[in-house]
């Protein structure tokens, strides 16, 4: 646990505090102490680790670091402990580093963030500081996304203990299991100065552009513009609506080619914020997480977060 009693310019100016989720990933959590100690020693840089102990608690150690003066907030875990990190972050000067030791890292392979963890460590302590948007759910922040429906159903079938076993894999396995037996269900989007009813079996608000798989050679957007939409002030608002289950296949080639118009099995607007309803009332996630169901309320947090990544020349 960490003591109050330092502040911005005290004795953890100089200090990097790490938030380690024992739970993350495959890695075993010694080795994984071991490896980053060597690799912040390497560099000479100062740092206290602490793993947590439970959902919520890495927040909690984030805020408490960030009132201490920390020079930065690292965490080593997937996007789940990353978004409860940027939670506690939020609003404050102090910016996080980011050791993607998850199951998927999409946030990290937004933001170009190497997966390895020395390169991570190297953007950790050496790498500039951006601006990043956050959304925010009913409350509850995020840096990836949020989604109502098959999605959530995806994330709740991707179990830990498939993680633990096949990894990616797990996410494969999820997503063809659920969109086998996803049906289509009434919903109402409320954006900004827009209303949209549709049938679709998803709807997800996205604060980045793409995402990453290892098992297929290309990204998948969540915009026709998707670099640097985790800094442009907006929400991406995405829209599934298969009228048959091998439609699925036609809306993933579109979304890799960047072909959102002109299709209402793929829609895609920007807004800063959405209400999204659901009849009946449909599951939904946030950052890979179970989060109740709809309706949900969802506004853009613009430069919400400092965090660290790769230099530029």
């Amino acid at each position: 646990m960490i003591e109050n009693g330092g502040a911005a310019g005290g004795p953890y100016a100089g200090r990097t505090f790490i938030i380690l989720n024992p739970a993350a990933g495959q890695d075993e959590p010694h080795k994984l102490r071991r490896l980053i100690g060597g690799a912040f020693a390497a560099r000479a840089a100062a740092f206290d680790l602490e793993t947590t102990a439970g959902p919520g608690h890495a927040r909690e150690l984030a805020r408490a670091a960030a009132d201490l003066g920390y020079r930065a907030v690292c965490v080593v875990g997937g996007d789940g402990t990353l978004a409860e990190v940027a939670a506690g972050l939020s609003g404050t000067a102090t910016p996080l580093g980011i050791i993607p030791r998850g199951t998927a890292n999409q946030v990290a392979h937004n933001l170009r963030i190497p997966t390895d963890v020395e390169d991570a460590i190297e953007v950790a302590v050496h790498g500039q500081v951006r601006a990043l948007d956050l959304g925010q759910v009913n409350g509850r922040a995020f840096a990836l996304l949020a989604g109502a429906g098959f999605d959530a159903a995806m994330m709740a079938a991707a179990t830990r203990e498939l993680k633990e076993r096949w990894g990616f894999g797990a996410y494969i396995y999820a997503a063809v299991k659920e969109a086998l037996a996803a049906t289509p269900t009434r919903f109402r989007i409320t954006a900004d100065d827009r209303t949209l009813e549709v049938d679709a079996v998803s709807v997800m608000v996205a604060n980045v552009g793409e995402l990453f798989s290892g098992f297929i050679p290309f990204r998948i957007p969540l915009t026709p513009k998707p670099t640097d939409s985790w800094q442009d002030g907006k929400l991406e608002v995405v829209v599934l609506a298969p009228r048959k289950i091998p439609e699925f296949a036609t809306i993933l080639w579109k979304a890799a080619h960047r072909q959102f118009g002109g299709d209402s099995r793929l829609i895609h607007f920007q807004a800063s914020h959405i209400t999204v309803e659901a009849d009946p009332p449909i599951a939904v996630q946030i950052d890979g997480d179970p989060a109740g169901t709809t309706p949900i309320t969802v506004s853009a947090m613009p430069s919400a977060l400092r965090v660290l990544v790769p230099a530029t020349d």
